[in-house]
């Protein structure tokens, strides 16, 4: 029976090991080699191709678009000399201004090879056809540019945003890691009639990584281990985030342009296309959004709040047997600072120990409430204080009708609209007298825990920002 029960575990294990890696197509394990492809496309390259047409595509050249971060690519086993970014930005550009069918970029990187070639050419056709050359067998003038792109990968930051969650338990474990790094890049046209700096535009990418793991380690039986493993690992390309980050930033430079009268539409309407439209609205969104891309709601909740709870309420003391009950109640707070609301309640709650106690009675609390981040839409909180509750009829071995009580909870709430949001939250009502179901016993006073969803409305702006 043991043989059969250690035979039917290690079958399970393996079962749920084949199954977590079989559920994961979007691994794309590399069973066999694969042929070449197309280079994949960026998001922003179908936007950049879609942009409107210009009056007159403008001639441009890009001598050197370099790599300035000074990044070495992050080992953990030494030295590693291998940059963070690609040095071969510079055709990045140049690819995208081509297709963007805006610019007619000209050759600039490696001008003394395209010189040297075009001596090679004249030095040709004079041998071969000697004095009978006329003006047609002469090489065309080389184009010159009336705007020059300057500029480069000017930031890489790494582990801007890390993090992960995992759990053991009785030799199973499963566990996840993330890590978010960012790549800046900057544009500036430069006129060569005079060297003025026509337009800088500035994109960031942020490059993910991401890390899923699962493992099994216990002894099924004496001398025998069980030992499983699956996982997975995804690093989002950072030529491609550099791709990405280049393409916007044409984008951007072409519409700027466009704004600023530096170059022309083919149809002097389309400025109000949907291109245009869209830019417009993430510039403005730009401005609302902090470091990392989130969005700032400096006035999002006010000085003055008023709150409606409902909810239940369940016993935990020296006897077992209870029953749920209902709980209502309604909060004042005002801000102390941003992070900080001194929150006032009043309730009516339930709380039932068979054959022992069957009581309604009104509460009252006054707590600390901490906003774990105040600007966010969607945030935690800590409640800390105290109180009372008020038994109607007086309850257990003391008669004292006011029970004293120190409390604690833990929520979320998440800001539907500007000053107004939704919370849910559970806590603990610890007494400070061991008499509410009329037995003192134990080591630990009665308590209640409360699980509560409400609404909060917020009043008067807070004076303080971020």
């Amino acid at each position: 029976m043991i043989k059969k029960t250690s035979l039917l575990r290690v079958l399970y294990v393996l079962i749920c090991m084949v199954l977590f890696t079989y559920c994961s197509p979007y691994m794309h394990q590399p069973m066999k080699s694969r042929r070449a492809i197309l280079g994949p496309e960026s998001p922003a390259k179908q936007l950049l191709m879609e942009l409107p047409k210009p009056q007159d595509k403008i001639v441009t050249a890009v001598y050197k678009f370099r790599d300035q971060t000074g990044q070495y690519k992050a080992s953990e086993t030494g030295a590693n000399w291998s940059t963070a970014v690609t040095q071969g930005a510079t055709t990045i550009l140049i690819r995208a201004l081509e297709e963007s069918g805006w610019f007619i970029p000209i050759e600039r990187e490696n001008m003394a090879n395209l010189l040297n070639e075009r001596k090679i050419i004249r030095s040709s056709r004079a041998q071969y056809e000697g004095a009978d050359q006329n003006s047609e067998s002469l090489l065309p003038p080389l184009l010159f540019a009336g705007v020059l792109l300057e500029g480069g990968i000017i930031s890489y930051e790494s582990n801007m945003v890390t993090g992960g969650a995992g759990i053991r338990y009785f030799g199973a474990s499963l566990s996840g890691q993330y890590r978010e790094d960012r790549v800046s890049v900057y544009i500036r046209a430069v006129s060569t009639a005079n060297g003025k700096v026509l337009k800088t535009v500035y994109t960031t990418k942020s490059i993910l990584s991401q890390e899923v793991s699962a493992g099994f380690f216990r002894y099924v039986k004496s001398k025998r281990l069980l030992e499983a493993e699956t996982g997975f690992t995804y690093n989002e390309p950072s030529e491609i985030c550099i791709t990405e980050a280049i393409e916007k930033a044409v984008e951007s430079l072409i519409i700027e342009g466009v704004k600023n009268k530096l170059w022309n539409l083919q149809n002097a309407s389309d400025t109000t296309s949907i291109a245009f439209k869209n830019y417009e609205d993430e510039k403005r969104m730009n401005y609302e959004s902090d470091a990392m891309g989130k969005k700032i709601y400096e006035n999002n909740r006010g000085a003055v709040m008023l709150g409606a709870n409902v909810g239940s309420n369940s016993y935990s003391g020296d006897f077992s047997k209870t029953e749920v009950r209902p709980n209502y109640s309604f909060n004042i707070g005002v801000a102390l600072h941003p992070n900080f609301y001194l929150d006032s309640e009043i309730g009516y709650r339930g709380l039932m120990v068979w054959n022992k106690v069957d009581d309604y009675s009104y509460f009252g609390d006054l707590s600390l409430r901490y906003i774990f981040l105040p600007y966010d839409r969607f945030t935690p909180f800590l409640n800390v204080g105290g109180g009372y509750d008020y038994q109607n009829e007086g309850v257990g071995l003391s008669k004292k009708q006011f029970l004293p009580k120190i409390n604690g909870a833990f929520g979320l709430e998440y800001m539907i609209r500007n000053k107004l949001g939704v919370t849910l939250s559970s806590g603990v009502n610890y007494y400070l007298r061991d008499s509410f179901d009329g037995s003192i016993a134990g080591k630990y006073n009665d308590l209640s825990w409360n699980i509560s969803l409400g609404l909060k409305l917020y009043m008067i702006d807070l004076k303080h920002k971020k």
